[in-house]
């Protein structure tokens, strides 16, 4: 048997399933024995086991590997989707439940031959950045375990980042399929909203709410999206959207420095400006915007109504069950009972006066700014739950309301264990010209 590596890609699983010098089999028991060798960085609300894994593997054997192109890749799930038969707690365990059918999403993945191992762990009903609201443990950092692992989406980062699955599949809605990637040194792949379906996903904000991928290559994100992407009936949000392709665009960089924060800012500071000098090198015509739309964007998500519409899919559940959910979650989900029908209207003229001016700034270009601008060691994150949470959603709260498309891609570590990472985005229309910047990046060297 090969022995299986900490980095596994579905390119590399599918070679040694041809040569069969590897089954599914044994990727699974192996994936199992890590996880619970890692039990204590609280990666998963449901752990790999194989009594859940046996009916997925079993099939494996009715498909040809040649016409199925995710036969036998091991996969994670956020625990606010749907695994039919398995329990959905949203990391709230007074909200379980056990779905009868699978998330959309899922569905489309197991048919194509994908194996669904786990559920993973989470910021409560995804809200937060951090990786430590969870009743199920705070998920620890892949590579550094007194670091945050990055949230809402931790589990299924760290799951991917320690061999625990080929590709896992987030959530985000203010940077949680991104913030994680950067944080454990992943491609965290967010497609535009609605271009893979939500029916089956627990609602942070309907509205914007988009189902993410981490692996450890763009090509390992696209032969996801290449699966799951398409229009879903019974999905109110579900868009039809074409299958993007590599292609050249315009890249602009920031004319302002991003702030730094958190201990290793200098360091974080120090490997963005390496990115910047290798992407001016590479694209001589680079262009510096004013990235102003931006922040206003991103002020609108948490200061504005759109808390609101968590309230709206949460409020009941937390007036029902007092004491069920942790005081920093029920605090920002309450915060939205303060806003007026009349605040949330003035706030969606205000967002589509900004969404036409982002259009006609990124036209035909990707912006590339830095995912996260530092991160936290999590005691720090403890005396200071909200302050630290909403830094990191510095450069990412804009994205879903913009309808922006957006890829974290790896580069070159601020330090020893500690990844930096950056973020393209462009247009939802525009997922082409993010796949060309992300090859052309992972070309130049990281």
């Amino acid at each position: 048997m090969t022995d299986l590596p900490e980095k596994i890609t579905i390119t590399w699983l599918r070679d040694h399933y041809l040569k069969k010098s590897l089954n599914p089999e044994q990727v699974v028991l192996e994936i199992i024995r890590r996880a619970k060798a890692t039990a204590s960085m609280n990666i998963w609300i449901v752990r790999p086991d194989i009594a859940l894994i046996r009916p997925y593997l079993e099939r494996l054997s009715e498909l040809d590997i040649e016409n199925y192109p995710l036969w036998g890749i091991p996969f994670a799930l956020k625990d606010n989707i749907d695994l039919a038969g398995v329990m959905t707690t949203a990391g709230c365990p007074d909200y379980a439940y056990i779905p009868v059918e699978s998330a959309a999403v899922v569905k489309r993945l197991t048919e194509a031959g994908a194996i669904p191992v786990g559920k993973t762990n989470l910021d409560q009903f995804a809200t937060g950045l951090v990786g430590m609201r969870s009743p199920f443990g705070e998920t620890h950092n892949a590579l550094r375990e007194e670091l945050i692992s990055g949230g809402s989406s931790a589990g299924s980062a760290v799951a991917v980042a320690k061999g625990q699955a080929v590709f896992a599949l987030g959530t985000d809605t203010a940077g949680s399929g991104r913030v994680p990637a950067a944080l454990n040194g992943l491609f965290g792949w967010k497609p535009s909203c609605g271009a893979w379906p939500l029916s089956g996903v627990v609602p942070a904000c309907s509205s914007i709410d988009c189902v993410t991928a981490f692996s450890h290559s763009l090509n390992d994100c696209l032969a996801v999206d290449n699966v799951v992407r398409g229009l879903e009936t019974k999905d109110p949000w579900s868009k039809e959207l074409a299958l993007p392709f590599a292609r050249k665009s315009r890249v602009y960089l920031p004319d302002q420095e991003p702030d730094f924060y958190g201990p290793f800012a200098k360091e974080y500071q120090a490997a963005w400006h390496k990115v910047v000098a290798k992407i001016s090198e590479s694209y001589p015509a680079t262009t510096r915007i004013d990235c102003s739309i931006l922040e206003k964007a991103a002020k609108i998500l948490y200061e504005g109504p759109w808390i609101a519409e968590r309230w709206a899919d949460l409020g009941d559940f937390v007036e029902r069950h007092p004491g069920s959910v942790f005081e920093v979650t029920e605090k920002i989900l309450r915060s939205g009972t303060r806003f007026s029908a009349s605040s949330l209207f003035k706030a969606i003229h205000e967002l589509q006066l900004l969404k036409t001016q982002t259009r006609l700034l990124l036209k035909e270009a990707v912006l590339v700014m830095p995912t996260c601008a530092g991160t936290w060691r999590r005691e720090q994150v403890r005396q200071d739950p909200i302050g630290t949470n909403s830094e990191l959603g510095r450069y990412t709260n804009h994205c879903n309301l913009l309808d922006l498309c957006a890829i974290a891609v790896p580069s070159e570590s601020a330090a020893q264990n500690l990844p930096f990472g950056i973020t393209f985005f462009a247009l939802a229309e525009n997922e082409d010209l993010l796949c060309g910047a992300a090859a052309a990046f992972e070309q130049i060297g990281t």
